[in-house]
């Protein structure tokens, strides 16, 4: 009963210039829960879970959800929940003037992680 139950996510944050950084809150055989801090410009590439769920809730800040391999997005802003279910391409663009942040928790932790080469990167980005 000793092992730690609540996190404050604050204390996970890493903020880069370079790639944004996975950081892992917790992690057991059931899932991985992991905090993203994006700044604006930044991406998490579009990618799968071959053999999990992805589901993401989002603190603050807003972006462009990846949908599918084509490169279609969705809005995306703090009080969402976004779940991408096992095999949904999903990833995000932070395309505002503040950090996006939020929480993923993949389930079971061995889900997997399958990068996406988009069919029409050229189009998201002009």
């Amino acid at each position: 009963m000793g092992e730690t139950r609540i996190f404050n996510s604050s204390q996970f944050f890493q903020p880069t210039d370079g790639e944004p950084i996975r950081s892992v809150i917790s992690e057991s055989d059931n899932a991985v829960v992991v905090v993203w801090y994006i700044k604006p410009g930044q991406t998490i590439p579009a990618h799968y879970h071959p053999n999990g769920q992805d589901t993401w809730t989002i603190l603050a800040g807003k972006g462009e959800y990846y949908l599918d391999k084509a490169g279609a997005t969705r809005a995306i802003a703090a009080g969402d929940v976004a779940i991408a279910p096992t095999g949904c391409v999903h990833g995000v663009i932070n395309n505002g003037d503040e950090p996006l942040v939020f929480v993923s928790v993949v389930s079971p932790a061995d889900a997997g992680y399958q990068r996406v080469s988009l069919e029409d990167s050229l189009a998201l980005h002009s």
